[in-house]
């Protein structure tokens, strides 16, 4: 069988369709990898931490129980909080150390309403912010911006809270 020139020239000639078909295929799975990382970025899993409804009731609540609080500062467009959110506070074994001997208190430093007190007394301009106090108010461990799981668990071990089995 003899080859034809046509059938020559379509073998000898690099397809230019071949190129733009690479390109298109490499910005979809860029597009794809970007969504999956923005989508990682924002996630925070559902946690049952029992969250004290604001610094006034929060403080109250540790008055009467005795308990130090926890207060976390946070900002629904802060991603090192989301972050945190998801890696320290859905954590089952945080959940059972803060629930057995903290009052936890999440305040959101952009609708401030009854929690304007904490961001003045604590002077917050960082987020997130981490304040360990006692029953009373008074500041037994401050940290500001993220921190890993064991970095808490072991700042907790540090304060010798009540009924801490953290296992660490």
């Amino acid at each position: 069988m003899q080859d034809t020139p046509a059938t020559d020239e379509f073998f000898s000639q690099p397809s230019p369709g071949m190129g733009l078909w690479l390109w298109r295929w490499f910005w979809r799975v860029t597009l794809v990898v970007s969504l999956g990382y923005a989508w990682y970025c924002f996630y925070v899993p559902q946690n049952d931490i029992a969250w004290a409804d604001d610094y006034p009731s929060g403080k109250q609540l540790a008055a009467e129980s005795g308990k130090p609080m926890i207060l976390f500062f946070t900002g629904d467009w802060c991603v090192p909080c989301r972050i945190m959110k998801r890696t320290v506070w859905a954590d089952e074994q945080v959940e059972s150390v803060v629930d057995a001997g903290f009052t936890p208190i999440l305040i959101n430093v952009r609708e401030p309403g009854d929690n304007s007190e904490a961001l003045e007394q604590y002077e917050v301009y960082v987020t997130p912010t981490t304040i360990i106090a006692d029953a009373e108010g008074n500041v037994l461990e401050q940290v500001q911006g993220a921190v890993s799981k064991s970095e808490f668990l072991a700042m907790l071990e540090n304060l010798h809270a009540p009924k801490l089995a953290t296992g660490i």
